[in-house]
């Protein structure tokens, strides 16, 4: 899986969002500098974020933005389709969708499994576990096999 520098960013602005809970909106151009994301991308991103209702923008000099419902209400699968879509899709199908002659036919399995492993892990993760540094003791069973660390 390839994860994109939009999730990415998504991700870090949205946790930026919940560790700073409760308190007042923040400026786009602060988690800009704090997570070393370009302001321009950033602001898209929110509006994303905004159009998901993940998000919400208070105007005035003390207005920015700050996350739409608690923090422990957003998984990391909720930012990651507000601004990339579906989880796993291919070639912009659903893997339920996709069909293969022959001996590939059992890729469509694969897809679905890949899929719900990603849910496994990405809609178990909340906004508020990630800002407290408070992982799910299987997903960091997870992160701390070997086997996970090989780049092949």
């Amino acid at each position: 899986m390839r994860i994109s520098a939009k999730a990415d960013y998504a991700l870090r602005a949205s946790v930026e969002l919940a560790a700073a809970q409760p308190g007042p909106p923040m400026k786009a151009e602060a988690i800009a500098r704090a997570q070393g994301i370009p302001v321009k991308f950033l602001l898209n991103i929110l509006s994303e974020l905004k159009h998901a209702r993940l998000v919400q923008s208070h105007r005035g000099a003390e207005g920015g933005y700050a996350l739409a419902r608690p923090a422990s209400d957003i998984t990391l699968a909720d930012v990651i389709r507000a601004v990339e879509g579906p989880l796993a899709n291919v070639h912009e199908s659903s893997p339920e969708d996709v069909s293969y002659p022959g001996s590939a036919e059992q890729l469509k399995e694969i897809w679905i499994a890949v899929r719900a492993s990603l849910r496994a892990v990405l809609e178990r993760v909340t906004l508020a576990d990630l800002a407290a540094g408070n992982l799910p003791d299987d997903v960091l069973e997870l992160a701390r096999d070997p086997e996970a660390r090989l780049t092949r």
